[in-house]
């Protein structure tokens, strides 16, 4: 059976809420049932690997930095889990990446961990969709940018709030048909 999974880490526990808020709407819009969101910071590697494809959610933190115990978590997030994770271990799987930023406070590194995170998983074998346009977004610098594309869904809770759930909604319409590519995902 293929397994959808969704996975987060978190600061402020908004990236947590964004996780959770995605899972109800796949169930609700697209009728795909999902494993309950987890915390990658609480995650096996044996757990991680048995999901086929990937919703991963993450806040931007530091100077465009992926959320970890160096950037002042008080627990292990995606900086300690990613090297545990082998060459060739993401081989086959599809995955989709929503980042949470501020594009008013750090305009200079808007949702780099989307960046980051999509280099180690394509690095690791993964084929990563969802790709997201960077207009209606005000920001300077990011690595997560291709062309004029961002690497996953874009969300800033900070100064556009009031479009976090259309954002989603389209956002998840385009990436269902990707991640979904055995009907027992769907209920």
């Amino acid at each position: 059976m293929s397994r959808l999974g969704i996975f987060f880490g978190t600061e402020t526990g908004r990236t947590r809420l964004l996780a959770k808020q995605i899972a109800r709407q796949l169930a609700s819009d697209h009728g795909v049932t999902t494993e309950k969101p987890a915390n990658i910071g609480r995650t096996s590697v044996q757990d991680f690997l048995a999901c086929d494809a990937y919703i991963l959610g993450l806040p931007t933190l530091g100077e465009g930095e992926l959320p970890g115990l160096n950037t002042g978590l008080d627990q292990p997030s995606w900086a300690e889990f990613m090297p545990r994770l082998q060459p060739g271990s993401m081989n086959g799987k599809v995955v989709a990446i929503f980042g949470l930023g501020d594009q008013e406070k750090y305009p200079e590194h808007f949702v780099d961990g989307i960046g980051l995170l999509y280099d180690e998983l394509t690095d690791l074998g993964a084929r990563v969709v969802g790709r997201w346009p960077t207009t209606g977004y005000s920001f300077t610098g990011s690595v997560a940018v291709d062309g004029d594309e961002f690497l996953g869904l874009a969300i800033d809770q900070h100064a556009q709030a009031a479009l976090t759930d259309e954002r989603v909604a389209r956002w998840l319409a385009l990436i269902v048909p990707d991640l979904v590519a055995n009907e027992e995902l769907v209920s």
